[in-house]
C-alpha cells in the first residue's frame, strides 16, 4: 500500500489541470509549459538556434524547443536516462559530470557553441535543508561548468533552482558572469514547490566565480 504521502501525491498528480493539459496537446509532461511561458515572456527559443537540454527526459522541454528552433535548429538532449526519439532531437545518454560525456556532446552539437543551455534538472530532496542544500549546489554547479564548455559569449542560460541559502549565494555570483538576470516562477509550476529559474542573458565567457 502507498505511503500517505505518496498517495497524496498521485491524486494531486492526476487532478493537476497541468498535466491533463500535456497529455491532450500531446506533450510528455507538464514541465512544458514552464518553458513554454518563460519563452513568451523572455524570448528565449528562435529558428535555426543551437540549444543544450539538460536534464531532458521525458523530453518535454526538448518538444517545445524543437517545434521552436525549426529544421535549421540544432538541440541536443542530455540525460541519464533513455530518451524516446523526438524528431530533430539528438539524445545523448549519460552523465554530464563526465567529460567522455561533454566530448560526446561537444560532437553531437558540430563543434558548435550553444545559443542556449537549459536544465531542469533536480534532485531527489529529502526535506532535510543539510541533505538538499547540497544535492542542489552539486547540480547548480555542474550546469555552469557545462556552459564554460559550450555556451557561447552573450548566449543564454535557463537553470531550476530552489530555495536554499546557498542558492541565494550562488544567484548572486551568476549575475557576475551574465548580462542581465530574472527570476521566474511559471503559473505551471505547482505552488507547493520551492522551485524556481533563473533566466540569464548575455553570458561574458566565464562561470568559474560560481561554483568556487
Amino acid at each position: 500500500m502507498a505511503k500517505p504521502k505518496t498517495r497524496n501525491w498521485i491524486q494531486n498528480h492526476v487532478k493537476d489541470p497541468h498535466v491533463k493539459k500535456s497529455k491532450s496537446e500531446g506533450y510528455r509532461s507538464r514541465a512544458s509549459y514552464k518553458l513554454l511561458e518563460m519563452d513568451e515572456k523572455d524570448k528565449l527559443l528562435k529558428p535555426g538556434m543551437t540549444v543544450v537540454d539538460l536534464g531532458a527526459a521525458p523530453g518535454g522541454w526538448s518538444q517545445v524547443a524543437s517545434k521552436a528552433l525549426g529544421d535549421k535548429g540544432l538541440l541536443v538532449a542530455v540525460d541519464l536516462l533513455p530518451l524516446e526519439p523526438i524528431t530533430g532531437v539528438r539524445a545523448l545518454k549519460g552523465d554530464i559530470a563526465d567529460d567522455r560525456v561533454i566530448k560526446r556532446l561537444q560532437g553531437l552539437m558540430d563543434m558548435k557553441r550553444a545559443d542556449l543551455v537549459m536544465s531542469d534538472m533536480a534532485p531527489h530532496l529529502a526535506g532535510i535543508a543539510d541533505i538538499d542544500g547540497p544535492k542542489i549546489m552539486d547540480l547548480a554547479n555542474l550546469t555552469t561548468v557545462v556552459c564554460e564548455k559550450v555556451l557561447k559569449k552573450e548566449g543564454c542560460l535557463v537553470v531550476k533552482l530552489f530555495h536554499y541559502e546557498e542558492v541565494h549565494g550562488f544567484v548572486r555570483r551568476l549575475r557576475t558572469v551574465f548580462n542581465t538576470l530574472r527570476i521566474r516562477k511559471p503559473a505551471s509550476s505547482r505552488a507547493s514547490s520551492s522551485e524556481f529559474y533563473v533566466v540569464a542573458k548575455g553570458y561574458k565567457g566565464c562561470v568559474r566565480c560560481c561554483y568556487e
